[in-house]
């Protein structure tokens, strides 16, 4: 690469780029660029920190040799320039070559973008390079917003959908056996679940994606990022990310009961029965408010609540630790203004932790489980004896050599399972090796715990190194698996990851790695197209949630729900057998149903951005929740 000399950053044309989020919601739906040219140029289309890897690709319809490449400032000025080198691999048959154009060296801000000449042709869009403060600022404030857009009950925000209070009935909602279900693998039921038991107040919390369930199996893995987020960025009390982590926490708090110890995990029934006679949530396309009069649907104006076991019993693992750390983040948080507050969190945590199964057989996360089929717990009793730890630390409370004790032997066994998973709401590893180390250090690398510091610390870069190895090889640099499922979860958990490796050691060796996952997700990947709604040039616009598609606005009626991340590419398996219909109440999204992406479907993924595409196009909770961590801890 050559560098062009450098110019003065423009602040008001830096500021407008920044602002993408908010101007490009008034754009039309706008496919893949370029679709005509030679050569396609994937780039982070929010754009990169000045201080960091800055990597672009070129996807090409055949093999070529040093194609010239220019790096131009808004004035159309060059500012690097260069000539590709040997091809990254093969997307597909139509793009046999991926061309690196890295550009690291130039650290001036601005508003750029990239031509490609000569052997192929190309253009990028503009995107920016910027102080990462800014940069990753914005991507947290609107992937808080997308929580602020999923709250139910009486307290949500109007925000861009235009939301209204909804289930207002959850504040007395009567709790009701687990329902049978016609199959192991789907949620259609037998009959109606029968009551056992009074009411109680559910109200409040976040819907789990596209849907209207509520499930503590999501909330609390998301709840914990907000709240880590926030306390590793600094977020002032009165923030709106402070904000928007108590109103988790306080729904959680809701679904323990702390008197007769018993655990709520989920609010709503899914689907009804194949005969129609009872209906559920999945059954019928509306907006939520419309459930609080719907006479006809007793299932939908009167929520059913269902527990984890009976009050008392032991409690799922997985499911008491992510509780367990979800609590003892707040009293961290609490520690200084609301030292009160803080000791009552600190002993929730403490209850349900001391109430967790060891000896579990199927883990409770859902009903039915095979929403979200988890099946590890270890990592999440480490999570939260480490978030014990950490909280009683700074409360100074007796209990917690104990905790730090049980959180080490957790984190030993976890590490025995031998299990290669990484960052996502199925597997908490990374959060627990990264809290644990520093509740470890912070105690002065004691001995006779079962893990110390050091292994710790290299449990957790081995967790980075290991998808560092498969990124090494992708034409992307794309270090999760996107021919299976969850790829834009598991893309932000590494680079969420990677940045609590690095604010735990000071080891920045990694950074280029951490960055090429949020430029994947952020638009420089073969669909070319931004993962998160409102972000860069090209996003989901038809993303698989009732909210915004009939809120009304763009594209046909479907509003787009800022900050969302959606599934993103998955394995083309999960296509086979094409989209679904529309529902009724349904608005089709995109147009006539035209897919923009499908010229890109290569190395057994696919990506399609239609109000129908559950498998790629619906939001949820944890999956933005990543996202948020991984930008929070960016700036």
């Amino acid at each position: 690469m050559t560098l062009i000399g450098s110019r003065t950053a423009r602040r008001p044309a830096l500021l407008a780029t920044l602002a993408l989020g908010a101007t490009l919601l008034q754009a039309p739906w706008a496919g893949p660029a370029e679709a005509a040219t030679t050569g396609l140029v994937r780039v982070n289309q929010v754009g990169y920190a000045d201080s960091g890897a800055k990597e672009a690709f070129l996807l090409s319809k055949a093999a070529v040799s040093g194609a010239g490449w220019k790096l131009l400032d808004s004035s159309g000025a060059t500012v690097a320039s260069g000539t590709t080198g040997a091809s990254l691999g093969s997307w597909n048959t139509a793009y046999p070559a991926v061309y690196l154009i890295d550009f690291t060296g130039v650290k001036t801000g601005g508003s750029y973008r990239i031509e490609v000449s000569g052997a192929a042709t190309g253009s990028s869009p503009s995107f920016t390079i910027g102080g990462a403060t800014p940069l990753f600022g914005a991507l947290t404030d609107d992937a808080t917003a997308f929580f602020q857009s999923q709250r139910d009950g009486r307290a949500t925000i109007p925000g861009r959908l235009n939301r209204k209070p909804a289930h207002l009935t959850d504040s007395a909602a009567t709790v009701y056996n687990w329902p049978a279900f016609t199959s192991s693998d789907g949620d259609t039921i037998k009959a109606a679940p029968t009551k056992i038991g009074g009411t109680v107040d559910v109200e409040g919390g976040w819907f789990d994606a596209g849907d209207y369930l509520k499930f503590t199996e999501t909330a609390s893995y998301a709840d914990a990022t907000l709240q880590l987020a926030a306390r590793e960025s600094g977020a002032a009390p009165g923030s709106a990310l402070r904000a928007e982590a108590r109103f988790g926490l306080d729904w959680l708090d809701k679904m323990w009961d702390e008197n007769t110890a018993t655990l709520y995990i989920q609010v709503g029934l899914g689907s009804g029965t194949s005969s129609g006679s009872v209906v559920g949530d999945h059954d019928v396309w509306r907006l939520p408010e419309k459930d609080d009069a719907d006479g006809a649907h007793p299932f939908l104006k009167s929520r059913p609540v269902f527990r984890a076991a009976a009050p008392g019993a032991r409690i799922s693992p997985n499911q008491a630790g992510r509780l367990a750390a979800d609590f003892a983040l707040g009293a961290q948080l609490s520690a200084v203004g609301d030292p009160v507050r803080a000791k009552r969190y600190l002993d929730t945590a403490a209850q349900i932790y001391a109430l967790a199964d060891t000896a579990p057989g199927t883990l409770v996360t859902t009903v039915p489980h095979a929403y979200y089929p988890e099946d590890s717990w270890k990592d999440d009793l480490a999570f939260g004896g480490a978030e014990l730890a950490l909280a009683g630390q700074a409360l100074a409370d007796g209990r917690t050599s104990g905790w730090l004790t049980q959180a080490a032997s957790w984190a030993k066994a976890y590490e025995a399972t031998g299990s290669t998973d990484t960052l996502n709401m199925y597997n908490t590893s990374a959060l627990a090796q990264a809290e644990l180390a520093r509740a470890v250090r912070a105690a002065g690398n004691p001995g006779g715990l079962a893990i110390g510091y050091d292994a710790l610390v290299a449990d957790l870069k081995a967790q980075i190194t290991g998808a560092k190895a498969r990124a090494d090889k992708d034409p992307f640099h794309m270090g999760a698996v996107y021919n299976d499922f969850d790829a834009d979860s598991h893309a932000l958990g590494l680079a969420a990851t990677t940045r609590l490796y690095r604010n735990l050691t000071g080891d920045t060796s990694l950074n280029r790695f951490g960055a090429q996952q949020t430029d994947w997700i952020l638009g420089a990947n073969a669909w070319g197209t931004s993962m998160m709604v409102g972000e860069g040039t090209t996003f989901p616009h038809c993303t698989a949630g009732q909210l915004p598609n009939l809120a009304g606005g763009l594209n046909g009626g479907s509003s787009v729900q800022l900050g969302a991340i959606v599934n993103g590419p998955n394995g083309s398996g999960q296509f086979s057998g094409g989209l679904d219909d529309y529902l009724d109440g349904m608005r089709a999204c995109p147009p006539g149903g035209t897919d923009a992406f499908s010229a890109f479907t290569g190395h057994g993924s696919t990506y399609v951005d239609d109000v129908r595409s559950w498998q790629s196009s619906e939001p949820a909770l944890d999956m933005t929740a990543s996202a948020l961590l991984a930008f929070a801890l960016s700036g």
